[in-house]
């Protein structure tokens, strides 16, 4: 699945919580979203003066406060990041509450990520048919 194809997909099923994501279509939307609020960020602070740009001796840094534009798009992707990722857990045979696993510091992040980069389930699991291996249809007659 190539980039536009996971956006759309990702934001078409805005809160579908059934089925399966393929890994593609869950870190091709994730890339879209951190590239979104980079986008944005820089955007909100030539608007609105929210970010700095902070220097040292050996460093330079800049520093975003957030802003009123990446902040309606971090909520409006908020739930189709979610919605994607359940999907993705599915795809591994994994039920979706999984995710609430994110809530235990550094730990649940890091069994996320693990169970994320893994390959998909082949075949037909209890979510449904393997994302992408959508058989031919059967001829009539």
């Amino acid at each position: 699945m190539d980039f536009q194809t996971a956006v759309r997909t990702s934001l078409t099923k805005y809160a579908t919580f059934s089925g399966r994501a393929a890994r593609s279509e869950y870190w091709w939307f994730v890339l879209f979203a951190f590239l979104g609020q980079i986008v944005l960020s820089i955007v909100d602070s030539m608007l609105f003066g929210t970010g700095r740009f902070m220097h040292g001796p050996g460093y330079a840094s800049w520093v975003s406060n957030g802003g009123p534009l990446s902040t309606i798009f971090t909520l409006a992707l908020l739930v189709p990041m979610i919605a994607v990722g359940v999907r993705r857990l599915h795809d591994l045979d994994k039920s979706g509450w999984w995710l609430l696993i994110a809530f235990i510091p550094l730990i649940g992040g890091l069994i996320l990520l693990f169970f994320f980069v893994q390959p998909s389930q082949p075949g037909t699991n209890r979510f449904g048919p393997q994302p992408g291996n959508t058989p031919p249809p059967v001829p009539m007659g």
